[in-house]
């Protein structure tokens, strides 16, 4: 019987031939990714007993991405308070704000996390990694112990299978088929138990590029998956290699690799998706939302955030306005798109249009500690979930969309369907072929 991508990598980080899910191991990673939010309690945590390096700081990899803007005296504080603990602990790889974007996107574009990489990081959403044939585990506080020992028990996760078969219809993209899955699962149409699973994809994801991929790692996540893997494509490797910074060996599970379960959707089914206020799994097509008034909207994430993304978002605003009484964020998922967006004319499309452009990094989706709501307004966004409070008031209707399904009601001032909405052409060609 063969083996699943996660138990190559795993099995590779510590030292063994082989591991099986459900065996319990110490893996060495590659890598360790802390960010902002968590580095005080972390180190005041490890001060207490003591401890004053960490055990591999060359590893290390500290990230300013929650909180960029600093709207508060305490923000500040504890921005200052990370600085003087990325010298104390001896952390070269610390990108602080304005100088990475957002932990969960820009180590990818950066050649930093490639195919076969494994890093512990304090975050959920690790499981974007999965985008270039990485996978990245969320220890949550227990990165304390990473950071103090250079590593910490891990079971070895099972997988399952979900195949993608068929092409996307204009109109939707890949964030749609995360909450269509949601849906699917939340139904019972799909028997599908994600909790500490990794989800891989298989199939036709040879089409799909960076932005796309990244998306699909994006809902998996709020189902509670330890982790979600897509094989690289050529196309992926290629451009992992011109930006590799350490040699990578790309995995991909074997033939007869031992899945929990396998699943399998045909993409032609899917029609743009809303996510209905609470829960990723409330999804709808999107006629049943179609109309509903919005006051904010937000394109960003780490989700949502590539350069594709907001390239799709200006061949959609280009020559249109935001909807007098709706405020617009986008927020790049790096510095470099930002850069992008600016020396390409992109950043001109948005503005006009009258978007506002924040620092790249969670932005609104780190509860709205930059553009939230008032009470009682509505919201359309990429957010990576819509949890009650998610952007401030509890009573605040918080929808989440494709970053076209975004743009496109942003414009109209509800919810609309990006497809009655024509693109620039060039912008999308652009968009489709961002990372090619």
């Amino acid at each position: 019987m063969g083996y699943t991508a996660i138990e190559k990598v795993l099995a590779r980080v510590c030292g063994k031939p082989c591991v099986r899910a459900g065996e319990v191991v110490y893996p060495d990673p590659d890598m360790v990714m802390i960010h902002d939010g968590l580095v005080k309690e972390t180190k005041v945590e490890l001060d207490r007993i003591g401890i004053g390096r960490v055990a591999a700081p060359q590893k290390v990899m500290m990230v300013s991405d929650h909180d960029v803007v600093y709207g508060s005296a305490r923000a500040a504080e504890r921005g200052a308070f990370n600085r003087q603990a990325a010298a104390q602990w001896g952390v070269a790889q610390f990108y602080d704000a304005g100088r990475g974007g957002h932990g969960h996107i820009f180590p990818m574009e950066q050649g930093k996390v490639l195919p076969g990489m494994f890093y512990f990081d304090n975050d959920t959403h690790a499981t974007n990694a999965g985008a270039v044939g990485a996978f990245g585990l969320r220890v949550g506080n227990e990165i304390s112990r990473v950071l103090a020992t250079g590593t910490t028990w891990v079971e070895v996760p099972r997988t399952v299978l979900l195949e993608l078969r068929g092409r996307l219809a204009l109109g939707v993209m890949a964030r749609d088929i995360g909450f269509y899955l949601a849906r699917q699962v939340k139904e019972g149409v799909l028997d599908i138990d994600m909790d500490y699973r990794v989800l891989e994809y298989g199939g036709d994801v040879d089409a799909f590029g960076f932005g796309a991929r990244v998306a699909l790692c994006s809902t998996p996540t709020e189902m509670r998956a330890a982790g979600v893997f897509v094989p690289p494509s050529p196309a992926m490797l290629a451009y992992c290699r011109r930006h590799a910074q350490r040699d990578f060996e790309p995995v991909y599970s074997d033939p007869d690799a031992q899945y929990e379960s396998r699943h399998a959707i045909a993409l032609a089914d899917i029609v743009p998706q809303v996510a209905l206020p609470g829960n990723v799994g409330n999804a709808v097509d999107i006629g049943a939302a179609v109309g509903t008034r919005v006051d904010h909207a937000f394109v960003g994430s780490c989700g949502s955030g590539t350069y594709e993304d907001l390239l799709c978002v200006a061949s959609l605003l280009k020559g249109r306005r935001v909807a007098d009484g709706v405020r617009l964020f986008v927020v790049p998922g790096s510095e470099r798109s930002t850069r992008r967006l600016a020396e390409e004319g992109v950043m001109q499309i948005l503005l006009e249009a009258g978007a506002m452009l924040l620092p790249a990094g969670c932005g609104p989706c780190n509860d709205a500690v930059v553009g939230p709501l008032a009470p009682g307004e509505a919201s359309i966004s990429t957010a990576t979930n819509n949890n009650a409070g998610r952007f401030g008031p509890t009573d605040a209707r918080l929808f989440l969309g494709s970053p076209a399904t975004v743009a496109a009601s942003a414009v109209a001032g509800c919810i609309a369907d990006p497809r009655g909405l024509d693109a620039d052409p060039v912008l999308r060609r652009q968009s489709e072929a961002a990372y090619a």
